[in-house]
């Protein structure tokens, strides 16, 4: 097969990850743990089964393929169906948990792909590329999970004359990051809080190795674009007051900028940073994979509710939009 990597979706027209139209491939696994997470089936680095109550009779047959897979009721008799998604990924039980639910309940998520496959899905895309300034976007989860593959990939499609970016966390090796950025053109790169306690506690991953893989992301001449996602009560009091904005506008701007300055770049125009406003478009995958939603109830963000924020960043010296 060649180079394989974990692929959960190949997302075709995405106008959000990077210049013009874009595929953006999704890698399965994550180092960190984020409350927020928009794709939790992109944490664990293996296929997972999604279950749907809705579509699920309580037959019990997912359960008698695999003693990974659960089967109880609740009190008014609806079926309640947990997967220990981890002693199931080592069995290598998914397919067979699947395939035995005839009613379309359990559904895989994630699966090995080749490079020729996911370079072949995405150049059938390359006259919208060529069309928009567009390209394909490597994401997850984290693409620096998957080094050979990405480089693989990125090294195809640029013989193709197709951009390629890729959306990370920077929490990485070094020498893995390095390797990578060596085949991108852009990189959006999360910067998701300014101090290391806080980011541990909302992330699971202090701020060392990401602050330093910032730093040569801004060295390296490749475009490097940051986004930081409004998370209230993480990276912003929920007040969203003016004393709020100007906090997060202090720490937020200090350590890109503090990044920048050590980059080299000091005199070099200014950093761009995108705000991302919080959303609950992912809280019913949470449902799907058994998993618990810690920001449940947190109200959406609207652009008009952070440009105070992008103001704030833009009177300290960062290029900020929403």
């Amino acid at each position: 097969m060649g180079t394989t990597a974990p692929v959960f979706n190949i997302q075709k027209f995405s106008l959000d990850d990077g210049p013009g139209i874009r595929t953006v491939v999704f890698l399965k696994g994550c180092p960190l743990r984020c409350a927020w997470c928009a794709n939790p089936e992109s944490q664990a680095a293996y296929t997972q089964l999604e279950w749907d109550a809705r579509s699920c009779r309580g037959c019990g047959a997912c359960a008698a393929a695999s003693e990974a897979v659960t089967l109880a009721f609740d009190g008014d008799g609806s079926p309640r169906v947990t997967v220990d998604h981890r002693r199931l990924a080592a069995e290598g039980g998914q397919g067979a948990v699947a395939d035995a639910c005839r009613w379309g309940a359990m559904t895989p998520v994630g699966a090995d792909r080749a490079v020729d496959e996911v370079v072949g899905e995405c150049l059938k895309d390359k006259p919208f590329y060529e069309e928009s300034g567009g390209g394909v976007t490597f994401s997850g989860g984290e693409a620096l999970l998957w080094p050979d593959f990405v480089v693989e990939a990125a090294g195809r499609l640029h013989d193709e004359g197709v951009p390629c970016a890729m959306e990370t966390t920077g929490h990485a090796a070094p020498e893995v990051f390095e390797r990578v950025l060596g085949v991108l053109d852009l990189v959006l790169f999360d910067v998701k809080h300014w101090d290391d306690a806080r980011h541990r506690e909302g992330t699971g991953v202090g701020l060392e190795r990401i602050g330093a893989n910032l730093r040569r992301a801004f060295s390296s001449g490749v475009d490097v674009l940051c986004r930081t996602p409004v998370i209230p009560g993480f990276n912003i009091d929920a007040s969203l007051s003016d004393d709020a904005v100007a906090e997060t506008a202090d720490g937020l701007a200090g350590w890109v900028l503090s990044a920048w300055r050590d980059a080299g770049r000091g005199g070099d125009g200014r950093p761009r940073l995108q705000l991302l406003p919080f959303h609950q478009f992912g809280e019913n995958k949470y449902a799907l994979l058994g998993r618990d939603y810690g920001l449940e109830g947190v109200a959406q963000l609207r652009p008009e509710d952070v440009e105070p924020l992008a103001r704030a960043l833009r009177e300290r010296g960062v290029d900020a939009f929403v």
